[in-house]
C-alpha cells in the first residue's frame, strides 16, 4: 500500500469482494516474505505469479532495455508481461467461467488471452502516453530524453491497441477520458473517480509545526522524483528567502540518489524514505505541496491530504482531473515564483490554511468514499457482463 495506484486497486477490489465473488490474479516483483498471502481471506481465490525482475536502472535492467529497443513493445510491458504469466492466466480463464475480466492498469492487458472471448474491462489509472510525452518534454538529459521518446511512441500504439480490443475502458478523470475519446466511441469509456478512506485519513487535533512543508509519494516513480527536484531547486529557495526557517519533509519509499542529494545540499530538507504511516507527517506540516510537472491518473495523494484537512498548494498538472477549485479548497500555481508566493501566503496565514483545510475535507466527504466510487464501477461491470451498453465495440483482431 505504498503507491496511489495500489491503494486505489486494493480498496476498490476489497469493496467489490464484499458484494461479489472476486478472484484475484496478480503478477509482481518477487519479495520475501510475500505480503500478498494476506489477501487470501478477502477474495474467493488469489493466484500469484511473482517475477524475478532486475532493479530499475541496474546493469541487467539496462541490458534488457537495450534488447527490447529492437522491438515495437514498450519496455514496461516487455518487463512484466512474461510468457509464464500469460500461460497461467490462460489456464485460469480456460478452466473457469467469469462474467467479467477487469484488467487493472494498461500493462495487465499485455497478458490477456484475447482469443478466449472473456468480457474484458480495462481500467486505465493513467494515460500512459501523456506521462511519457511529458517526460520527453521536461527531461534535459539527452539519453533519458531518447528513452522517454521511445516509450512515448511505443506506448501510444499499445494504449490504442488494447483500449480498442477491450469491451469497455475506465478512466480516473474526465481529462483522461477525453484523451481516449480521440479514437474511442463515447459510450465505450467511463470515468470512475478517485476515492479516499475517510475514516483512516481525517484531521488531527494536534497543532501543526510552523513554517513546515510536506510532500508524499513513492520516490521511485519518476513524476514524483521530478516534482521534488523541481520544488527543491527552483521553488524552495524562493520560499527560504522570505522564511529562512522553513522546512520540507519528503516522505515516500525508495528515494534515489538525486533525491537524497537534495537533503545533503540543503539542511532544510528531510528525506524519510519508506514510513509505516504518512499521516503524522502530513498532520505535522502547515502546508502540503504537490509540484508535479508530469504525472497523470489518480492523484490520490491530494485527496488523502484534503481528507486530513491540509492546506494544499499544487500545480495544475498535480490536481488535473480532480473536482477542485483554485482558491476554494486548494491553491494552484504553475510558475516557481507563483508557487513560492502562494506557499508563503499559507505559511504566514493560519486562518487561510484553516479555511482551505475545512473546505477540502468537506469536498471529499461529499461523494468520494470508496463505497461511492465502487458503486460507479459496479454498475459498469454489471452492464458489461449483461452486454447492456448500447454499443460494445471491440476489435480483437
Amino acid at each position: 500500500m505504498d503507491r496511489g495506484g495500489k491503494i486505489r486497486s486494493f480498496n476498490i477490489a476489497s469493496e467489490l469482494a464484499r458484494r461479489h465473488e472476486v478472484d484475484l490474479f496478480m503478477f509482481y516483483p518477487s519479495t520475501t516474505p510475500d505480503p500478498h498471502d494476506q489477501l487470501r481471506d478477502r477474495f474467493a481465490r488469489v493466484d500469484c505469479v511473482p517475477l524475478d525482475l532486475p532493479k530499475r536502472a541496474s546493469v541487467p535492467d539496462t541490458l534488457a532495455y537495450a534488447a527490447n529497443a529492437a522491438t515495437t513493445r514498450p519496455y514496461q510491458m516487455r518487463k512484466y508481461c512474461r510468457p509464464a504469466v500469460q500461460r497461467r492466466l490462460r489456464e485460469l480463464l480456460s478452466g473457469e467461467h467469469y462474467d467479467v475480466l477487469l484488467c487493472d492498469f494498461l500493462l495487465t492487458a499485455g497478458v490477456v488471452p484475447w482469443d478466449l472471448g472473456t468480457r474484458t474491462v480495462l481500467f486505465t489509472h493513467n494515460v500512459e502516453t501523456t506521462i511519457w510525452k511529458r517526460h520527453f518534454l521536461v527531461n534535459k538529459n539527452p539519453l533519458w530524453k531518447l528513452v522517454a521518446w521511445r516509450e512515448y511512441r511505443t506506448m501510444a500504439r499499445a494504449e490504442r491497441r488494447f483500449t480498442e480490443m477491450a469491451d469497455h475502458v475506465l478512466t480516473v478523470s474526465d481529462e483522461d477520458r477525453g484523451a481516449f475519446l480521440e479514437f474511442l466511441p463515447e459510450e465505450k469509456v467511463t470515468t470512475v473517480p478517485t476515492g479516499v478512506d475517510l475514516e483512516y485519513f481525517k484531521p488531527a487535533d494536534k497543532p501543526q509545526t510552523a513554517h513546515s512543508l510536506v510532500f508524499t509519494g513513492s520516490m521511485d516513480w519518476l513524476p514524483n522524483e521530478d516534482a521534488i527536484i523541481y520544488f527543491s531547486t527552483e521553488i524552495l529557495p524562493l520560499v527560504q528567502q522570505r522564511i529562512p526557517g522553513v522546512t520540507l519533509s519528503v516522505v515516500g519509499r525508495k528515494p534515489g540518489r538525486k533525491v537524497i542529494a537534495l537533503a545533503e545540499k540543503n539542511p532544510a530538507i528531510r528525506v524519510t524514505g519508506a514510513v509505516a504511516d504518512i499521516r503524522p507527517y502530513v498532520h505535522e506540516a502547515a502546508v502540503y505541496v504537490v509540484p508535479l510537472r508530469i504525472g497523470g491518473g489518480t492523484r490520490i495523494k491530494i485527496f488523502e491530504a484534503m481528507a486530513m484537512g491540509s492546506a494544499v498548494v499544487s500545480t495544475s498538472i498535480g490536481a488535473e482531473g480532480l473536482p477542485v477549485a483554485d482558491g476554494k479548497n486548494l491553491l494552484l500555481a504553475d510558475s516557481p515564483q507563483d508557487f513560492a508566493d502562494r506557499t508563503v501566503a499559507l505559511l504566514t496565514g493560519p486562518a487561510e490554511r484553516q479555511r482551505l483545510g475545512l473546505a477540502a475535507r468537506a469536498l471529499v466527504e461529499s461523494r468520494y468514499s470508496w463505497n461511492e466510487v465502487t458503486n460507479v464501477l459496479e454498475k459498469v461491470l454489471t452492464q458489461v457482463a449483461e452486454s447492456n451498453f448500447s454499443s460494445m465495440p471491440s476489435n480483437r483482431s
